[in-house]
């Protein structure tokens, strides 16, 4: 502890070391889609200023726990400079949340409102700037290393990705409450109606345009569904993940068929509405991943595409520019896992892969809160 303390005082103060420690003990408080869907459907001047009390004694919290653990890293890897980059903005951000006063009225929460989301934007490139980090210590370690033989890595990443996730939920959807004219069947950033059918074929479409980039031709993609089927959910994640699977889909059946005379067999994408699970498979005839590959998968830094450019691209949760990093299929794990569901990738070596995304139904789960 006196080591990470040292570091940490290095850069802030004694108090806020103190005050950073202190938060990191007390226990983080987790919500689930059904509450935010239900708090948020109101958003009254009453609900708006719980809901900021709320943030302002609950991000500090969840913001203390990373930084503590980003001071201490496993292999060295708190000391490298893109990880030193994203602890510090974490700590500007508990410092800027901290020295906040009470919220009493509607005028304090909206200044909070605009303190949290400058918080979200300066987050911006914590995804990129950690793989930087990754990769730095993949190298120390050599080639060979694979970050599956380095599990308290892993374990630590997916922690830290999926805190990410919910402090992004939380600070977008109380900064979302505020927009004059929400669309229809929308609370917040979650939408009451999203069609899964509509949002698969808006990443097909997205996910073959990028495939047309890279290659100059993409696999056909067919869905089967009930387009007018609709559940809660928030239509953002749906499509980063849904973009993840038929993207890699695509990149497998366009390489497996390249310099084939036939034409390359289409993706099939089904989804089938369950009394408490959406599923929603994704189907190819990419030739597969060997078992023995398959734990690599959900590693960080495994890729199979030609390595990425660096940092840029804004807004998106998960930018494109992802594709290289190894990182769509743990991060959309994480995203389905966030509101009670989960991804899992079936292959058959030789013909092809089958991915199951399930999304739960019901909305009442509580975030996995690391």
């Amino acid at each position: 502890m006196a080591r990470a303390v040292r570091k940490l005082s290095e850069t802030v103060s004694r108090n806020v070391v103190d005050d950073i420690y202190r938060c990191s003990f007390k226990k983080q408080t987790g919500v689930s889609l059904k509450y935010m869907m239900d708090f948020g459907a109101y958003p009254s001047g009453r609900n708006l200023l719980l809901s900021s009390q709320f943030l302002h004694k609950e991000l500090p919290v969840r913001l203390a726990h990373r930084v503590t653990e980003l001071e201490n890293l496993p292999h060295g890897l708190s000391t490298k400079a893109p990880v030193l980059k994203v602890r510090d903005w974490y700590v500007d951000s508990f410092k800027d949340l901290r020295s906040f006063p009470d919220i009493q009225d509607l005028h304090d929460e909206l200044k909070f409102t605009e303190l949290i989301n400058q918080v979200k934007m300066r987050h911006n490139d914590v995804m990129p700037t950690m793989a930087m980090g990754i990769q730095e210590l993949k190298e120390d370690l050599g080639r060979k290393v694979g970050l599956n033989e380095l599990p308290e890595i892993h374990q630590f990443l997916d922690r830290f990705y999926m805190s990410r996730i919910g402090i992004r939920m939380l600070i977008g959807q109380h900064v979302a409450l505020h927009q004059q004219n929400p669309a229809p069947g929308y609370v917040g950033l979650i939408s009451a109606g999203v069609s899964p059918v509509e949002v698969a074929q808006n990443a097909i479409e997205d996910a073959r345009s990028a495939c047309m980039r890279t290659y100059g031709s993409a696999p056909e993609v067919h869905v089967y569904g009930d387009p007018n089927f609709t559940f809660a959910y928030v239509p953002t994640h749906l499509h980063q993940m849904l973009f993840e699977l038929v993207k890699n889909s695509l990149r497998a059946v366009q390489e497996r068929f390249m310099d084939d005379d036939n034409e390359s067999p289409p993706i099939r994408v089904v989804v089938a509405d369950g009394i408490e699970d959406v599923t929603i498979k994704i189907s190819d005839e990419g030739g597969g991943i060997p078992r023995s590959g398959l734990p690599k998968i959900w590693t960080y830094l495994y890729s199979t595409a030609k390595n990425p450019v660096v940092l840029g691209r804004q807004d998106q949760e998960t930018p494109n520019v992802m594709a290289g990093y190894g990182y769509g299929l743990p991060i959309s794990r994480l995203y389905a896992r966030y509101f009670g569901g989960d991804l899992q990738i079936i292959s058959m070596e030789g013909y092809g892969t089958d991915a199951y995304l399930h999304l739960n139904r019901l909305g009442n789960v509580q975030e996995p809160l690391p």
